[in-house]
């Protein structure tokens, strides 16, 4: 079922009792004409839409399960403001979690997501604390569009980030607009991330404005002297000055 909480409904919480048998799921997707003649991009393709601020998710599975060749097929438009996600799955491929909606503050902890194509990608400001990233296909995972006024786009604490078996060159992210911000925090990469880590989307300009940064990469995939010259590797000060509460500002999410 296609669902959305719109801006009348602040301060929801969902709650299921076991991630794996508790899914909301749709298969809508990019390129899709409805019945009234309308056709479906990115933007409409979710299964879930949050328009609502202040809302919280616990033990869910959130999906989209239009399948692997439908192209951009979101399972969550995160669009409000003080979003919180624990213990939850995000299943898909190509635009799984849509982190919309500029100045959105986002937290997603203990969960886990897994996609093809850029499949955590928006302009949001959304945190992910001990997630478990895992990726379908050789591709990217990010793809943010972080506005330039804005400090923080994505940060990833303390993740893990796998691969399917045949699955062996995945970028860390590349930047949908400009000023993309994505920064990884003691992070366990596997084999598939690429020695290079990021890619520019074909546009050597992007190198000199991207705000992606590294600190404490482990595994296989964390080749810190074969990655790009263009991003920031974070010293052990850089790190521990990037705090929940400097990422979120006025609000307290623990």
């Amino acid at each position: 079922e296609r669902l959305i909480l719109d801006t009348r409904k602040d301060f929801i919480s969902l709650v299921g009792e076991d991630k794996m048998n508790t899914i909301l799921t749709y298969n809508n997707h990019a390129g899709l004409r409805l019945a009234n003649g309308d056709t479906i991009n990115t933007w409409t393709s979710a299964s879930f839409f949050i328009y609502a601020n202040d809302f919280s998710a616990e033990n869910i599975t959130f999906e989209n399960n239009a399948g692997f060749t439908a192209g951009q097929a979101v399972a969550v438009f995160a669009n409000g403001d003080r979003l919180k996600f624990t213990n939850c799955r995000f299943t898909g491929f190509q635009d799984v979690l849509f982190c919309s909606g500029p100045g959105s503050r986002q937290y997603y902890k203990d969960c886990y997501i897994e996609g093809t194509t850029d499949f955590i990608f928006g302009p949001a400001t959304a945190v992910f604390q001990n997630c478990h990233i895992h990726s379908k296909k050789n591709s990217h995972v990010t793809a943010a569009s972080t506005p330039r006024e804005v400090k923080y786009g994505f940060v990833f604490y303390d993740s893990k980030l796998t691969a399917d078996e045949k699955t062996n060159k995945v970028s860390l992210g590349r930047p949908w607009t400009p000023y993309a911000s994505v920064t990884y925090i003691r992070c366990e990469m596997a084999a598939h991330i690429i020695p290079e880590g990021w890619n520019n989307w074909r546009n050597p300009a992007n190198e000199a404005t991207v705000r992606y940064a590294e600190y404490g990469s482990t595994g296989a995939g964390a080749t810190m002297d074969k990655r790009v010259s263009w991003i920031k590797q974070l010293t052990k000060q850089d790190a521990e000055a990037i705090t929940l509460q400097k990422v979120f500002g006025d609000w307290k999410v623990e």
